[in-house]
């Protein structure tokens, strides 16, 4: 005859969730592995976004007439086989949904992990476990991740109103559609808004330092080789970014990046949407 050895006081037994399972593919990405992996994937995407981005970028330092092909040629992609600019609209949508899925994957194995600590707390009577994460092997870039998200979150939204939408913060005498060069050195001259840009790039920059990191830990790749070279790999990446991204708005403040002297005409075209 066997007994069963009640919970103790004041402890209710643990109750087992019921989850709907989803069809094959999509019941992947309910299991903690699937939010893993596409968290991984989405924020490799992201990162070559940033890369890319930020080499495009750099056109802004020949002048005026580079940095405004540059924006010309994005709008352009596809040549005459599409419809102007619907390629990239197609990249700015397959970016929002990379995104969108990286922070939804964040978010749900966080209540995951959650769910997991106050379960064995349950088990255990111990709330301490339950209620508190363990933070001596995590780093700082690790500890703030749920800070900086939101942070690049408001930093996305106010760089699409200050340099893509352009006149959502912006007069029509400051913000010129079409003229990247113009609306950069705008914007960035102002000391308020070069701050917003150094804070919220260093803030990118902590938050991908752990993301490329652990990427390769999510992805199941576990090779001493590759381990070792994690970290270096991670540091180099922010680093570059980090440096790349904060000299805009550094030089545009130091007058390295001016308007003095343009000989540049602005773009006739008043309805061209801003690329940068």
């Amino acid at each position: 005859m066997t007994t069963t050895t009640p919970p103790p006081r004041g402890v209710q037994p643990v109750r087992p969730r019921t989850t709907r399972v989803l069809p094959w593919p999509l019941s992947i990405y309910q299991s903690a592995v699937g939010k893993k992996w596409v968290m991984a994937l989405t924020g490799l995407g992201l990162v070559l976004f940033l890369i890319f981005h930020m080499i495009g970028n750099f056109h802004l330092y020949e002048g005026p007439r580079q940095i405004g092909e540059y924006a010309e040629a994005l709008r352009g992609i596809g040549g005459h086989l599409v419809p102007r600019t619907l390629l990239l609209w197609l990249l700015r949508i397959g970016l929002i949904l990379m995104f969108a899925f990286h922070i939804h994957a964040a978010y749900s194995l966080r209540a995951m992990g959650g769910r997991v600590s106050d379960d064995v707390g349950a088990v255990t009577g111990n709330k301490e476990y339950a209620s508190k994460q363990d933070y001596i092997a995590a780093n700082f870039a690790s500890r703030t991740m749920r800070w900086t998200g939101p942070i690049i979150a408001l930093y996305i939204l106010f760089h699409l109103a200050d340099l893509t939408w352009g006149r959502a913060v912006h007069s029509k005498d400051e913000w010129v559609a079409g003229d990247p060069y113009h609306n950069i050195v705008e914007s960035f001259g102002n000391p308020v808004v070069a701050l917003i840009y150094i804070v919220a790039n260093i803030a990118v920059c902590i938050h991908l330092y752990h993301g490329v990191f652990s990427m390769f830990q999510s992805l199941g790749v576990n090779n001493p080789k590759l381990n070792s070279a994690r970290r270096p790999i991670a540091i180099t990446i922010a680093g570059i970014l980090l440096v790349g991204n904060l000299s805009f708005p550094i030089m545009v403040q130091a007058g390295l990046i001016s308007e003095d002297d343009r000989t540049t005409p602005i773009p006739p075209t008043e309805e061209v949407e801003e690329a940068t």
